[in-house]
């Protein structure tokens, strides 16, 4: 059979995240290690002069998904792709419910020249899209429209997407191009963190799994928006 290396690509992405793998034991250890890294990404990246639109975008949005590392090429024939968290938003409280653990994946991420990872973070404002992640992989560009959140002052049609892209790489900003990448839930990891079967559902809606070690990111979560 005659696949093309794009297509291979997406396939080892998708069975990763499907959680077709045995559960590791270090998958709780790298999940509490992620939650640290997001907290630092999203820290930056309120904080950063370059996107002055990414606190209101925040604060106005359903959901984040925080990628503090999107690899480029090499470990999976050429792809790139990362492991991240997404918090949303509680309608009662304003406050920030989760993380639930999830994966980016592409074949043709479009890193700037010479760089080799990134930091993502993807702000989500349809609620459609937001249930879509609950359960199914959705597709950037395909599923759902996607737009490179603006550097600088800058509004229109880029903060009325379904998802805001915001990247860096070591911190100045990158731009990726993220059309047909693929997210996808993370089972491995959100089993692990939880210490329990869980899903993103019993998570993020029905609220029925707490860490005390979630606070820090969820309250810097907040201030990002704020």
């Amino acid at each position: 059979m005659n696949i093309s290396r794009r297509n291979l690509a997406l396939a080892a992405f998708a069975l990763a995240a499907a959680g077709s793998s045995p559960v590791r034991a270090s998958d709780a250890s790298e999940a509490a290690d992620l939650v640290l890294q997001a907290q630092a990404t999203i820290a930056a990246f309120g904080a950063n002069k370059d996107f002055p639109t990414f606190s209101p975008a925040l604060a106005k949005s359903k959901a984040v998904l925080i990628f503090p590392q999107v690899l480029k090429a090499g470990f999976i024939l050429g792809g790139s792709g990362g492991n991240g968290v997404l918090l949303v938003r509680d309608a009662k409280s304003g406050g920030w419910v989760g993380p639930a653990f999830y994966t980016m994946g592409s074949a043709s991420l479009g890193f700037q020249a010479g760089a080799s990872s990134a930091e993502v973070v993807m702000i989500i404002n349809s609620q459609k899209s937001l249930d879509s992640l609950y359960s199914n992989k959705v597709k950037l560009g395909g599923d759902a429209s996607a737009a490179i959140g603006p550097k600088g002052v800058g509004t229109g049609t880029a903060l009325n997407s379904d998802f805001i892209v915001y990247s860096t790489v070591k911190g100045a900003f990158a731009g990726l191009t993220v059309d047909g990448t693929v997210l996808d839930v993370r089972g491995a990891l959100n089993n692990a963190y939880y210490g329990t079967k869980t899903t993103p559902i019993e998570i993020l809606v029905k609220q029925e799994h707490k860490k005390p070690e979630a606070a820090a990111l969820q309250a810097t979560v907040k201030k990002a928006a704020s």
